[in-house]
């Protein structure tokens, strides 16, 4: 129980690190605005599954995000990251060796995929 209180006033309340902004070196990072817009998330990821095809080639689809519905993939990542520049969904892509990162209407959708063969 002391160690817990002590990491908790040593990171400012939170017993999660808050890193600085995100890193993306070497992440290809792909902004799509499309005409129209896509109505929900599943139309969203088919665009983005279509481009991450073109980009990569073979992917994985390691995390995104809806703001649409304010949920994440892997879910409550972002639990630890409330005081952090970087969402949790971001911070699991970096960390996961994410490739490729899809942006779709200015982070209303975003998509982070690995590419198995790169």
């Amino acid at each position: 129980m002391e160690v817990i209180l002590t990491e908790l006033k040593q990171n400012n309340g939170s017993a999660c690190d808050s890193p600085q902004e995100a890193d993306y070196t070497g992440i290809i990072i792909v902004e799509l605005l499309p005409k129209p817009a896509p109505k929900d998330y599943l139309q969203a990821m088919e665009l983005a599954n279509t481009e991450a095809q073109q980009q990569i080639g073979d992917y994985m689809l390691l995390s995104w995000y809806d703001r649409d519905r304010d949920f994440e993939s892997p879910q409550h990542s972002s639990e630890c990251h409330s005081a952090s520049a970087t969402p949790g969904y971001v911070d699991y892509a970096l960390n996961h060796e994410a490739k490729l990162k899809i942006d779709i209407e200015n982070g209303r959708f975003v998509f982070f995929y690995l590419a198995p063969d790169l």
